[in-house]
């Protein structure tokens, strides 16, 4: 029995194995750092994707390859596998588990991949997903009542000077290296405070350096932040890398004279926290902390937000490439049109007056005059 609760780019899966009804063993999975999912939002499992997007998490599609990398090839296979999704290829996954099946028993044996509606068997489903619910709000939750003991045992694990009350954390992204740009999340009073959320162009960088990138970044957030007197430094900033991104955050801090400023990072594969000041003696607390769960929904808050805005900044580059063909339509006016009227195809469909609204009148009929070229010579 599989079910699975998705929210927020992350996943936690339950599987039950189960004999005469009874629930003899449970597994946890967990996965980050997923696309958006196609569907609404599911109710513990319930949703299946509207049609098929590359840049979505698809239930059906990955409940597919996850069956495969469990039981494809491997020695245990169960006769029967209850899914709360269906997905394209499950009869042929069927046959080839049963073949294999087959194979190692020396006698036909047919493994039924389902997916119930209704009856004993649904129930099942939707507890394994109320689990995968729980499951996923242990791993990627901070719970409210224990807010105080997690700020203080935060603090002690850390040798903050006091309980931390605002966090503010740094992420660099280069997809590729294309254009770098970066982002700053803020957690404060227990919670994600995303009307404070900040994005960075990374200006004075060329080329991929996600240490300048870092010292740029931080120098500008907290230059801003000193010359605005009514505002307070942060209880802690938080920098998603390792020692080299730490130490550029900390020569940006030096170079304004911000002195005695809590500092830290957390470096991504060893999830080892680095309190700067204390490098030679980093901070490796247990995979179920509390404390390394909230650290590790705040980076991964500044890693999703930096991502979305650097893949946004290039889509709107390549809706652009054909508006700056235009003449007399450069990069501003061309975001203009973009962030005005939402794509390309809505900019190709509007009238002069409606193209006014954003741009001069001569601007507005050469847009016209240019696409009516592109489709005069496309035919249409």
């Amino acid at each position: 029995m599989f079910g699975y609760h998705y929210e927020n780019e992350m996943l936690a899966v339950n599987l039950f194995h189960m004999r005469g009804g009874k629930v003899l063993d449970r597994r946890e999975f967990f996965w980050e750092e997923l696309p958006e999912l196609a569907s609404q939002p599911n109710d513990g499992g319930t949703g299946v994707p509207a049609r098929p997007t590359a840049d979505f998490f698809h239930p059906g599609e990955f409940f597919s390859a996850l069956l495969k990398q469990l039981y494809l090839s491997q020695p245990y296979v169960p006769r029967n596998i209850y899914l709360p999704v269906d997905f394209e290829d499950r009869e042929e996954l069927e046959d080839a588990l049963s073949e294999q099946l087959a194979g190692e028993g020396g006698r036909a044996t047919r493994v039924h991949i389902t997916v119930p509606q209704r009856g004993d068997k649904r129930e099942l489903i939707d507890l394994a997903g109320n689990n995968a619910k729980q499951s996923y709000d242990q791993r990627f939750r901070v719970m409210k009542p224990n807010a105080r003991a997690i700020a203080e045992a935060f603090q002690y694990a850390l040798a903050l000077p006091e309980l931390p009350k605002r966090i503010e954390c740094f992420d660099i992204s280069h997809i590729q290296g294309a254009e770098t740009v970066a982002s700053m999340v803020v957690w404060e009073d227990g919670k994600m405070k995303k009307s404070d959320y900040r994005k960075f162009i990374i200006k004075s960088v060329e080329g991929v350096d996600d240490f300048a990138s870092m010292r740029e970044v931080v120098t500008r957030r907290y230059k801003r932040l000193r010359e605005d007197k009514k505002k307070p430094m942060p209880s802690l900033v938080l920098i998603d890398g390792g020692l080299g991104q730490l130490h550029a955050a900390a020569e940006a801090l030096e170079a304004l004279e911000i002195i005695n400023q809590p500092l830290a990072s957390i470096a991504k594969r060893e999830e080892i926290i680095y309190v700067y000041g204390q490098e030679d003696d980093p901070v490796v607390l247990d995979h179920h902390s509390p404390v390394l769960h909230l650290v590790q929904m705040i980076r991964d808050e500044a890693h999703r937000f930096a991502v979305t805005f650097h893949r946004k900044r290039r889509q709107i580059r390549d809706r652009a490439t054909e508006l700056r063909e235009i003449p007399g339509v450069g990069e501003s006016t061309t975001r203009r049109l973009l962030e005005h009227f939402g794509s390309l195809q809505a900019v190709k469909q509007a009238d002069v007056a409606a193209l006014s609204a954003v741009v001069t009148k001569s601007q507005a009929e050469a847009i016209l005059e240019h696409f009516r070229r592109a489709r005069v010579g496309t035919g249409l």
